[in-house]
């Protein structure tokens, strides 16, 4: 079980959520069937990535929001660690109106499947929405390649998600659930070579298949398994040579940004979405 210490308060939820959260604006379209839903949503670290992005466009809708960090994989990162953003994004989202917390724990570990969903479980129940968003990656290339890489990679992108989706559907199974949705992340590796990160496209690549799979079996339960791949999304990383040349091939003027896979990731957690199942969504914009 993760240390109680570890997952900060709370403030009682209000009857309305804003529609704007602050220093955040987003056009959205409203889906009543989130309100008072509960979102678990792996990696949302950095204020700028698509995990926080994912969190505040949920909390729009009115969903009850437990996001988990990692920050001494972050700290290890060319982009370094955002130290103040998941206290800021879970501020955000309680000054918004709904109920949120934040788990720092490592998804390396064999056991943190369990011990999110515990944890969730404790706070308000199972959630209703699982978003897979969590990610390794360091750049390898094949004279880099060993097992240690690999297992690195494998143990977050494959291990970590594909035992939180089989767990968050147990569970379910268990309490009697009819419905859910669980959305993971691909990045497109059928698209196109991604050279110099042999491990990370290995082990992304695998989201697709797993998620094609696991819809079939869970369909019984009511419960959606989809995938997004929002293609290359300016979180930091990109210079601005690459937003420029990444901005005009398909006539699209900008690349994307994180709150373009969060709009996704919100419709696919709706009722909206109730009859997509089995799929990669490939919403890469300007990429395609």
């Amino acid at each position: 079980m993760p240390r109680q210490d570890r997952i900060n308060g709370e403030t009682p939820p209000t009857s309305m959520v804003r529609s704007t959260l602050t220093g955040w604006h987003m056009n959205h379209a409203i889906y009543p069937d989130l309100k008072g839903k509960f979102a678990l949503i792996t990696g949302a670290s950095r204020g700028i990535g698509i995990g926080a992005a994912t969190c505040r466009a949920l909390a729009t809708q009115g969903a009850n929001i437990l996001f988990t960090t990692w920050q001494a994989y972050d700290r290890e990162q060319p982009h370094g660690a955002d130290e103040n953003g998941p206290m800021e994004l879970e501020q955000t989202l309680l000054n918004s109106g709904v109920r949120a917390r934040r788990l720092e724990i490592d998804l390396a570990h064999p056991n943190s499947a369990a011990e999110i969903l515990d944890a969730a479980q404790e706070w308000l129940g199972l959630p209703d929405i699982l978003v897979n968003n969590a990610a390794h990656s360091i750049r390898d290339g094949f004279e880099l390649l060993d097992a240690a890489r690999l297992d690195a990679h494998y143990a977050v992108n494959m291990r970590a998600a594909f035992l939180l989706a089989v767990e968050f559907a147990r569970r379910a199974k268990t309490l009697g659930r009819s419905s859910g949705h669980i959305i993971n992340m691909s990045s497109g590796q059928d698209w196109g070579p991604m050279p110099g990160e042999m491990a990370y496209i290995a082990t992304k690549g695998a989201i697709e298949a797993f998620t094609l799979s696991l819809a079939s079996e869970l369909a019984h339960l009511g419960i959606t398994v989809n995938a997004v791949d929002p293609g290359a999304t300016d979180t930091g990383w990109m210079t601005e040579r690459m937003r420029s040349e990444w901005s005009v091939p398909s006539g699209v003027p900008r690349v994307n940004q994180p709150e373009d896979a969060a709009r996704v990731i919100v419709f696919l957690s709706s009722d909206a979405a109730r009859h997509l199942t089995g799929q990669v969504i490939h919403a890469r914009g300007s990429l395609i």
